[in-house]
């Protein structure tokens, strides 16, 4: 069964206010989370970054504020507010801000 915060059901939000920066710092927020697939809110503070991993599933990324340098596969994407890409599944990537953003992961889970 998916795990939702009462407070974000059926209501319309500013994404960019659900998530503040802390200096120095990334910050997380896990919006829902369920055995197929999370949304999390990140605020990435200049200078931070999010290191080269890979993962089993594939990901979506929203930039909601400023924008990021996103590596797939070693190669960099900038993507601005407003902006998705997909980082599909096994394949190396990195995250780091240009200076610094916010950002939605979706990871979506499946057999």
């Amino acid at each position: 069964m998916a795990q939702i915060e009462e407070q974000y059901i059926s209501k319309a939000m500013e994404m960019e206010g659900l998530i503040e920066y802390q200096e120095g710092t990334i910050v997380s927020k896990e919006l829902v989370k369920h055995t197929t697939g999370t949304i999390t809110l990140f605020a990435v503070d200049e200078g931070q970054g999010i290191s080269e991993h890979s993962a089993p599933f594939d990901a979506v990324v929203q930039i909601i504020e400023g924008e990021a340098i996103i590596v797939i596969g070693g190669e960099d994407h900038v993507v601005r507010k407003g902006q998705m890409i997909i980082m599909p599944a096994d394949i190396p990537h990195a995250l780091k801000g240009n200076p610094k953003f916010k950002m939605m992961l979706t990871m979506i889970k499946y057999e």
